[in-house]
């Protein structure tokens, strides 16, 4: 990831809008398509990743969950594994706010990288205060 470009961080919700070709799915793929180009850089955990993964497999069965996940890493977001720093962030934002662990730990690497959260979970509302939300058209995505 370079730092002087845009730095946004994904949570499972704008990846299964895109895979699922939900209307917010449309600024992912914009995204997507300038983190080719470099003109932004894109993050999401390890965590975050795997939400996407059995979100898939469990509505669309593991093969499909497979292509997912390789179409992902044909994008090269850059994957961050959670280390007791970031675990223990999202842990204080889960103690405040009632929002899952994994948004939780979206939040907590948003703050730690100066980046953008993109979503479109409503949870997310709840910390618009501390970290910018790049809000998507909400879907269907559980």
């Amino acid at each position: 990831m370079t730092t002087d470009t845009p730095l946004f961080v994904l949570n499972s919700f704008a990846l299964l809008a895109f895979f699922q070709a939900e209307p917010g799915g449309l600024r992912v793929r914009e995204l997507l398509d300038q983190a080719g180009r470099g003109e932004v850089s894109l993050a999401i955990t390890t965590v975050n990743l795997g939400e996407v993964a059995y979100r898939t497999e469990r509505r669309y069965g593991l093969k499909r969950a497979q292509e997912v996940l390789a179409k992902i890493e044909e994008y090269a977001p850059a994957v961050i594994d959670v280390n007791r720093e970031l675990a223990l962030a999202a842990a204080h934002l889960k103690a405040r706010y009632r929002m899952s662990y994994a948004d939780c730990l979206a939040a907590a690497l948003a703050q730690r990288l100066g980046a953008a959260v993109v979503t479109g979970d409503p949870d997310f509302r709840q910390v618009e205060h501390l970290v910018p939300i790049e809000w998507l058209q909400s879907g269907d995505t559980q």
